[in-house]
Protein backbone atom coordinates (compact mmCIF):
# COMPACT_ATOMS: atom_id res chain seq x y z
CA UNK A 1 0.00 0.00 0.00
CA UNK A 2 1.19 3.51 -0.76
CA UNK A 3 -0.22 5.13 2.37
CA UNK A 4 -3.39 5.74 4.36
CA UNK A 5 -6.27 7.78 3.01
CA UNK A 6 -6.07 10.42 5.77
CA UNK A 7 -2.34 11.11 5.47
CA UNK A 8 -1.27 13.57 2.78
CA UNK A 9 2.06 12.76 1.07
CA UNK A 10 4.56 15.60 0.99
CA UNK A 11 5.49 15.33 -2.70
CA UNK A 12 3.35 15.01 -5.87
CA UNK A 13 3.49 12.04 -8.22
CA UNK A 14 5.86 12.49 -11.16
CA UNK A 15 5.15 9.29 -13.17
CA UNK A 16 2.49 6.56 -13.36
CA UNK A 17 2.84 3.05 -14.81
CA UNK A 18 1.50 -0.48 -14.94
CA UNK A 19 3.50 -3.57 -13.92
CA UNK A 20 3.01 -7.22 -14.85
CA UNK A 21 4.31 -8.23 -11.42
CA UNK A 22 4.27 -6.29 -8.17
CA UNK A 23 7.67 -7.80 -7.37
CA UNK A 24 9.38 -6.10 -10.33
CA UNK A 25 8.86 -2.45 -9.50
CA UNK A 26 11.55 -0.02 -10.68
CA UNK A 27 13.56 1.88 -8.10
CA UNK A 28 11.65 4.64 -6.27
CA UNK A 29 8.26 3.29 -7.44
CA UNK A 30 5.33 2.46 -5.18
CA UNK A 31 3.11 -0.49 -6.15
CA UNK A 32 -0.57 -0.58 -5.26
CA UNK A 33 -0.50 -4.34 -4.72
CA UNK A 34 -3.48 -4.52 -2.35
CA UNK A 35 -6.82 -2.86 -1.96
CA UNK A 36 -7.72 -0.87 1.14
CA UNK A 37 -9.20 -4.02 2.73
CA UNK A 38 -6.14 -6.18 1.98
CA UNK A 39 -7.35 -7.94 -1.19
CA UNK A 40 -5.24 -8.47 -4.28
CA UNK A 41 -5.29 -5.30 -6.43
CA UNK A 42 -4.68 -7.10 -9.74
CA UNK A 43 -6.29 -5.01 -12.50
CA UNK A 44 -6.34 -7.87 -15.06
CA UNK A 45 -7.89 -10.74 -13.10
CA UNK A 46 -10.94 -12.49 -14.50
CA UNK A 47 -13.79 -13.32 -12.15
CA UNK A 48 -14.59 -16.64 -13.84
CA UNK A 49 -11.24 -18.06 -14.87
CA UNK A 50 -7.95 -17.90 -13.02
CA UNK A 51 -5.34 -16.21 -15.20
CA UNK A 52 -1.58 -16.09 -14.95
CA UNK A 53 -1.64 -12.54 -16.31
CA UNK A 54 -1.55 -9.81 -13.66
CA UNK A 55 -1.42 -6.03 -13.78
CA UNK A 56 -0.64 -3.62 -10.94
CA UNK A 57 -0.77 0.13 -10.74
CA UNK A 58 2.48 1.84 -9.73
CA UNK A 59 3.78 5.38 -9.43
CA UNK A 60 6.77 7.41 -8.26
CA UNK A 61 7.32 10.70 -6.46
CA UNK A 62 10.93 10.92 -7.56
CA UNK A 63 11.74 14.64 -8.09
CA UNK A 64 11.57 15.78 -11.70
CA UNK A 65 10.67 18.78 -13.86
CA UNK A 66 7.09 17.52 -14.48
CA UNK A 67 4.28 16.30 -12.25
CA UNK A 68 1.04 14.41 -12.89
CA UNK A 69 -1.65 17.09 -12.89
CA UNK A 70 -4.61 14.91 -13.92
CA UNK A 71 -5.61 11.30 -14.69
CA UNK A 72 -8.49 9.69 -16.56
CA UNK A 73 -9.71 6.13 -17.10
CA UNK A 74 -11.34 5.62 -20.52
CA UNK A 75 -12.50 2.79 -22.75
CA UNK A 76 -9.75 1.62 -25.07
CA UNK A 77 -11.90 2.54 -28.09
CA UNK A 78 -12.45 6.14 -26.97
CA UNK A 79 -10.39 9.00 -28.33
CA UNK A 80 -7.43 10.03 -26.22
CA UNK A 81 -8.35 13.13 -24.15
CA UNK A 82 -6.58 16.29 -25.27
CA UNK A 83 -3.33 16.89 -23.44
CA UNK A 84 -3.18 13.33 -22.04
CA UNK A 85 -0.86 10.42 -22.77
CA UNK A 86 -1.89 6.77 -22.49
CA UNK A 87 -0.14 4.16 -20.38
CA UNK A 88 -0.08 1.47 -23.06
CA UNK A 89 2.68 -0.93 -21.95
CA UNK A 90 3.88 -2.47 -18.72
CA UNK A 91 7.09 -1.01 -17.38
CA UNK A 92 8.74 -4.37 -16.74
CA UNK A 93 7.73 -6.56 -19.71
CA UNK A 94 6.47 -4.07 -22.35
CA UNK A 95 3.19 -5.97 -22.71
CA UNK A 96 -0.26 -4.38 -23.10
CA UNK A 97 -1.03 -2.51 -19.90
CA UNK A 98 -4.78 -3.18 -19.76
CA UNK A 99 -7.62 -4.74 -21.68
CA UNK A 100 -10.79 -2.84 -22.56
CA UNK A 101 -9.76 0.13 -20.38
CA UNK A 102 -6.98 2.69 -20.76
CA UNK A 103 -5.23 4.77 -18.11
CA UNK A 104 -4.51 8.32 -19.32
CA UNK A 105 -2.14 10.72 -17.63
CA UNK A 106 -1.68 14.48 -18.06
CA UNK A 107 1.75 15.93 -17.24
CA UNK A 108 2.66 19.54 -16.52
CA UNK A 109 5.72 21.56 -15.46
CA UNK A 110 6.09 21.54 -11.70
CA UNK A 111 6.98 25.24 -11.64
CA UNK A 112 3.65 26.15 -13.26
CA UNK A 113 1.40 23.55 -11.60
CA UNK A 114 -0.82 24.70 -8.75
CA UNK A 115 -2.28 21.25 -8.04
CA UNK A 116 -1.21 17.69 -8.86
CA UNK A 117 -1.95 14.04 -8.08
CA UNK A 118 -0.33 12.96 -4.80
CA UNK A 119 -1.60 9.41 -4.20
CA UNK A 120 -3.56 6.42 -5.53
CA UNK A 121 -5.71 3.91 -3.65
CA UNK A 122 -7.73 0.93 -4.88
CA UNK A 123 -10.85 -0.26 -3.05
CA UNK A 124 -12.54 -3.64 -3.44
CA UNK A 125 -16.08 -2.37 -3.13
CA UNK A 126 -17.24 0.35 -5.51
CA UNK A 127 -19.79 1.66 -3.03
CA UNK A 128 -17.08 2.50 -0.51
CA UNK A 129 -15.74 6.06 -0.54
CA UNK A 130 -12.33 7.38 0.47
CA UNK A 131 -12.10 10.69 2.32
CA UNK A 132 -10.13 13.39 0.44
CA UNK A 133 -9.92 11.16 -2.68
CA UNK A 134 -11.63 11.35 -6.08
CA UNK A 135 -12.93 8.33 -7.98
CA UNK A 136 -11.07 7.60 -11.21
CA UNK A 137 -13.29 4.69 -12.30
CA UNK A 138 -13.78 0.97 -11.90
CA UNK A 139 -11.91 -2.06 -13.22
CA UNK A 140 -13.02 -5.60 -12.39
CA UNK A 141 -15.29 -4.42 -9.56
CA UNK A 142 -12.47 -2.45 -8.04
CA UNK A 143 -12.48 1.30 -7.72
CA UNK A 144 -9.36 3.38 -8.43
CA UNK A 145 -9.15 6.59 -6.44
CA UNK A 146 -6.65 9.43 -6.55
CA UNK A 147 -5.86 12.38 -4.33
CA UNK A 148 -5.25 15.97 -5.51
CA UNK A 149 -3.17 18.45 -3.53
CA UNK A 150 -1.37 21.74 -3.83
CA UNK A 151 2.12 21.60 -5.30
CA UNK A 152 4.78 23.01 -2.94
CA UNK A 153 7.06 25.54 -4.61
CA UNK A 154 10.51 26.34 -3.25
CA UNK A 155 10.41 29.70 -5.06
CA UNK A 156 7.50 30.99 -2.97
CA UNK A 157 9.74 32.10 -0.09
CA UNK A 158 12.17 33.74 -2.50
CA UNK A 159 9.36 35.59 -4.26
CA UNK A 160 8.06 36.83 -0.89
CA UNK A 161 11.53 38.06 0.01
CA UNK A 162 11.86 39.87 -3.30
CA UNK A 163 8.47 41.52 -2.79
CA UNK A 164 9.55 42.84 0.61
CA UNK A 165 12.78 44.17 -0.87
CA UNK A 166 10.90 45.92 -3.68
CA UNK A 167 8.70 47.72 -1.14
CA UNK A 168 11.69 48.92 0.92
CA UNK A 169 13.22 52.41 0.40
CA UNK A 170 15.79 52.55 -2.35
CA UNK A 171 19.45 52.60 -1.36
CA UNK A 172 20.74 56.11 -2.09
CA UNK A 173 24.32 54.95 -2.46
CA UNK A 174 23.34 52.22 -4.93
CA UNK A 175 21.32 54.69 -7.02
CA UNK A 176 24.23 57.09 -7.02
CA UNK A 177 26.54 54.35 -8.30
CA UNK A 178 24.46 53.59 -11.38
CA UNK A 179 23.63 57.22 -12.26
CA UNK A 180 25.69 59.42 -14.56
CA UNK A 181 28.15 61.58 -12.53
CA UNK A 182 27.49 64.69 -14.63
CA UNK A 183 23.76 64.46 -13.95
CA UNK A 184 24.01 63.75 -10.25
CA UNK A 185 22.66 66.43 -7.95
CA UNK A 186 22.20 66.70 -4.22
CA UNK A 187 20.08 69.25 -2.42
CA UNK A 188 21.59 70.85 0.65
CA UNK A 189 19.40 73.57 2.16
CA UNK A 190 18.87 76.32 -0.41
CA UNK A 191 21.90 75.34 -2.45
CA UNK A 192 21.95 72.58 -5.05
CA UNK A 193 25.19 70.63 -5.13
CA UNK A 194 26.37 69.02 -8.33
CA UNK A 195 29.05 66.50 -9.20
CA UNK A 196 31.37 69.41 -10.21
CA UNK A 197 31.40 70.88 -6.70
CA UNK A 198 34.69 70.64 -4.74
CA UNK A 199 36.62 70.05 -7.97
CA UNK A 200 39.68 72.41 -7.93
CA UNK A 201 40.18 74.58 -11.01
CA UNK A 202 43.45 76.43 -11.73
CA UNK A 203 46.44 76.79 -14.02
CA UNK A 204 48.80 73.89 -13.99
CA UNK A 205 51.99 74.69 -12.04
CA UNK A 206 54.19 74.06 -15.07
CA UNK A 207 52.43 76.87 -16.95
CA UNK A 208 52.36 79.53 -14.24
CA UNK A 209 55.85 81.11 -14.81
CA UNK A 210 56.08 80.86 -18.57
CA UNK A 211 55.30 84.61 -19.03
CA UNK A 212 58.57 85.60 -17.32
CA UNK A 213 60.62 83.45 -19.61
CA UNK A 214 58.64 84.20 -22.77
CA UNK A 215 60.83 85.51 -25.62
CA UNK A 216 59.87 87.35 -28.73
CA UNK A 217 58.28 85.11 -31.27
CA UNK A 218 57.64 85.98 -34.88
CA UNK A 219 54.52 84.28 -36.02
CA UNK A 220 53.53 84.97 -39.63
CA UNK A 221 55.18 88.42 -39.44
CA UNK A 222 53.54 89.33 -36.13
CA UNK A 223 56.01 90.09 -33.37
CA UNK A 224 54.95 89.18 -29.88
CA UNK A 225 56.48 91.67 -27.41
CA UNK A 226 57.03 91.38 -23.73
CA UNK A 227 55.23 93.59 -21.20
CA UNK A 228 58.38 95.69 -20.64
CA UNK A 229 58.79 96.32 -24.36
CA UNK A 230 55.18 97.38 -24.68
CA UNK A 231 55.49 99.81 -21.73
CA UNK A 232 58.67 101.32 -23.16
CA UNK A 233 57.33 101.75 -26.71
CA UNK A 234 53.89 103.04 -25.92
CA UNK A 235 54.58 104.98 -22.71
CA UNK A 236 52.94 108.44 -22.65
CA UNK A 237 53.59 110.88 -19.79
CA UNK A 238 50.80 113.42 -20.58
CA UNK A 239 53.32 116.36 -20.30
CA UNK A 240 51.48 118.48 -22.92
CA UNK A 241 48.19 118.17 -21.14
CA UNK A 242 49.78 119.03 -17.81
CA UNK A 243 51.38 122.26 -19.28
CA UNK A 244 48.05 123.45 -20.67
CA UNK A 245 46.34 122.96 -17.37
CA UNK A 246 49.06 124.81 -15.48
Amino acid sequence: MSGTSDQMPTEPITAVGILSSHRQAPDDYYVVAQTTDGSDADLWKDGLFKSKVTRYLCFTRKPGPDVVVDVKLTDIKDALPEGFIAVQETLDTKEPAMRKRRLCVKMGPRTAAETAVFDFQIIAKSKHHLVHYTSLGEIKNMGIWYRIGEVPHLQSSLQKSNTVNNDAPADTESMRTISRPDNEQQSSGGYTMTAMDDVPFGIAPRLRDTSKEMQQVNLMGITIKSLAEIEEEFHYNFSTEKNIVV
